[in-house]
């Protein structure tokens, strides 16, 4: 049996393909034209952000299973994926730990403006920090939007480390265990010193923080999102931050050209490249969790995070 590697995943991963007797085929590259030509004969794929699309369903002769390596599974055409009887999962919370921890240092880098203090630093130009306010996150109101695996570890961090009151907005979870449910998004913004973003893009989270409920947001706070770009308009982002109704934000998902546009010339942005699931210990567990998901496929049984053909 053969399995296709669109993406690097860790080592760990590959080992234990091969300890179960199945090839991993490793892709030069991700271009759905280069998959396509490399699925025939392979009974699964795990892939990254790159996805799966038809061209690549189409091609494929023997697939039964694709497995997204971490919790975003919108670059699989899963409509596609049942049209050909191909079972789609993902590997949620694997990464959790990863990502809430990125989402604590982005606020507390935005909070005390390091980026901008690293680079006037290096340049020789002083006096940043009396010509710069910077805050404390102690004590404040912090706003979790999305309480999965990564929203709620970030929210016991805050509380926790930083004793900060965490709002919660996420109508879909039943249970937040003791900590308080926003009545609205729109509530919780107005309260909020710290906004984090952990909820999957779908069409009604699209743009959800926009010029309206930038407007809405209480002056002087911070924005994190370490969840999908799609969740904020950059055009709205830029404004608030311009106009100082928004203290700073840290992006670890943010549009491809977004760091050499307009955005990437405010010193109150911070840009990550997509780190948050990129540790040594995610990508060891995320590799497993997903060879694991490729196993129980193979063995005829439904992986519990199975996305389709349900």
């Amino acid at each position: 049996m053969k399995c296709l590697i669109v993406q690097p995943v860790h080592e760990e991963g590959l080992d234990l393909l091969r300890q179960n007797g199945i090839e991993p085929v490793i892709c030069p590259d991700p271009s759905m034209s280069t998959v396509a030509s490399l699925v025939p004969g392979c009974e699964a794929v795990i892939t990254r952000d790159a996805g799966f699309k038809e061209e690549a369903f189409a091609a494929a002769d023997i697939l039964k299973v694709v497995v997204v390596h971490g919790a975003g599974h919108d670059a699989v055409d899963k409509e596609s994926a049942t049209r050909h009887g191909v079972l789609v999962c993902n590997t949620p919370g694997a990464n959790a730990q990863s990502v809430s921890e990125l989402a604590l240092g982005l606020a507390l880098a935005a909070a005390r403006l390091l980026p901008a203090a690293d680079r006037e630093e290096r340049a020789g130009k002083f006096g940043f920090r009396n010509r710069n306010k910077t805050v404390e996150l102690q004590g404040k109101t912090a706003l979790v939007v999305g309480w999965g695996h990564t929203g709620s570890r970030l929210g016991k961090m805050l509380r926790g480390a930083l004793d900060m009151r965490v709002l919660v907005h996420s109508p879909r979870a039943s249970d937040i265990g003791d900590f308080e449910r926003a009545s609205s998004l729109e509530a919780g913004l107005a309260e909020a010193d710290l906004i984090s973003l952990h909820t999957p893009f779908r069409p009604e989270t699209r743009h959800m923080i926009n010029r309206q409920s930038l407007a809405l947001t209480k002056p002087g706070a911070i924005l994190v999102n370490t969840a999908r770009a799609g969740l904020v308009d950059e055009d709205a982002l830029l404004e608030a931050l311009n106009s100082g109704h928004l203290f700073a934000a840290g992006l670890d998902v943010y549009q491809d050209d977004a760091p050499q546009g307009a955005l990437g010339q405010s010193d109150r942005v911070i840009f990550a490249p997509h780190l948050g699931g990129a540790t040594e210990e995610a990508m060891r567990r995320i590799a497993v969790a997903s060879v694991q998901n490729v196993l129980t496929a193979l063995s005829g049984k439904r992986p519990a995070t199975s996305l389709n053909l349900g």
